[in-house]
């Protein structure tokens, strides 16, 4: 009777197992897309234009026009060395310029009179090839005079140092009385042009190789020129940029690549030479799959898979490679093909082989109803 009882026993406990709820797991179905490769790049702002106040003539600076840190537009005064030299040179050009115009005109009328002299022979033919000559003489020395007038003009100008582009400019290493000279090696102030600005970036030539062997083999495609940058304290900038352009060298020292890009700065938010960190979807990778994080597992040696919905309802492991993410998801490049069902929800204690009862993610339900406490049904 006592093993009557228990066999009795036995068979009902088997066939309360046999009719046990699978647990129900969400899933989302695989399909490939194009996933842009975000890349994070640190960089330095750099001014658009950078010039060098320098003086084109020696002399005593008498007066500052500008002030310091303010805004100068392009041919604006902004010191003046002292012209007493220069303009006396200009008079003096403009002197030896009147003197050789009388000598050339005097010596143009007496080629002239010579001429007919000469042709009736009552002079010698040599008398009058002389006074031709000495007429072209005279006529070449104004115009050498000329050209000494003006160059005295350009350096009685070059005494007020204009400002060469139109920017913010920085203090004055000069003051007024010291001794400006035009073969100097400080010049005399510095002017950057900040809106708008360059960010350069620094990139490894290995990842550069490696992005362009991809692009060459139809595995990606080149990304979007636009440029996000981030600040030093984590904030975002608000305006986005453009990629310029990319060395064609690689620097010997850190084995870098500089990529140029550039932002608008009205308000004059980023200053020259401020570390930042641009982002920017370098390229666009080919049928990879966006999978939720959470549906992502590891192995102990590190290796990545995910639970997928197998013949027959049953869950199976399956091995998958995935290097990065982008939002809150994993991007997976290799392992899934399009129309596998991704279990998403529902993972905890799910082994291969497991009977399940699969239903879209996006269904409302209580998932993995066999987890419930006892008592309490759905």
């Amino acid at each position: 009777m006592a093993a009557l009882t228990a066999l009795a026993a036995c068979s009902g406990g088997s066939q309360q197992d046999r009719h046990a709820p699978k647990p129900k797991v969400g899933f989302v179905v695989a399909k490939s897309s194009d996933v842009p490769v975000e890349v994070v790049l640190g960089g330095r702002t750099v001014a658009y234009e950078t010039s060098q106040v320098r003086p084109q003539v020696s002399g005593v600076i008498k007066k500052r026009y500008f002030t310091e840190g303010a805004y100068v537009r392009a041919g604006q005064p902004l010191f003046q060395i002292d012209p007493s030299l220069y303009r006396a040179a200009v008079n003096q050009s403009e002197a030896n310029l009147a003197s050789a115009r009388a000598s050339a005109d005097a010596a143009a009328v007496k080629a002239e009179r010579y001429k007919p002299l000469a042709e009736m022979e009552a002079i010698a033919k040599q008398d009058y090839t002389d006074a031709l000559a000495q007429a072209r003489v005279a006529k070449a020395a104004v115009a050498q005079n000329a050209a000494a007038l003006d160059t005295a003009r350009i350096n009685l100008r070059f005494t007020t140092v204009p400002a060469p582009i139109s920017g913010r400019i920085g203090r004055s290493l000069f003051t007024v009385g010291a001794l400006a000279s035009a073969s100097q090696a400080d010049p005399l102030a510095l002017i950057q042009r900040t809106d708008p600005i360059y960010v350069d970036m620094k990139q490894s030539s290995t990842d550069l190789t490696a992005l362009r062997q991809k692009l060459s083999q139809g595995g990606a495609s080149a990304g979007s020129t636009s440029v996000r940058l981030k600040l030093q304290d984590g904030n975002a900038y608000g305006a986005s940029g453009t990629v310029k352009f990319s060395e064609v060298t690689v620097d010997e020292s850190t084995g870098t690549v500089t990529i140029r890009a550039q932002f608008p700065n009205p308000d004059g938010l980023l200053l020259p030479g401020m570390f930042v960190n641009a982002v920017f979807d370098q390229s666009v990778q080919h049928d990879a799959y966006l999978v939720p994080q959470s549906a992502v597992l590891r192995d102990f040696d590190g290796s990545a898979y995910v639970m997928i919905v197998g013949k027959e309802g049953k869950a199976m492991r399956r091995k998958v490679i995935t290097d990065r993410t982008r939002g809150k998801f994993s991007v997976v490049t290799d392992g899934l093909a399009d129309g596998e069902k991704i279990i998403v929800d529902g993972l905890n204690g799910l082994k291969q082989g497991d009977a399940i009862t699969p239903v879209p993610a996006s269904t409302p339900q209580r998932v993995n109803a066999s987890l419930q406490p006892s008592g309490k049904q759905d």
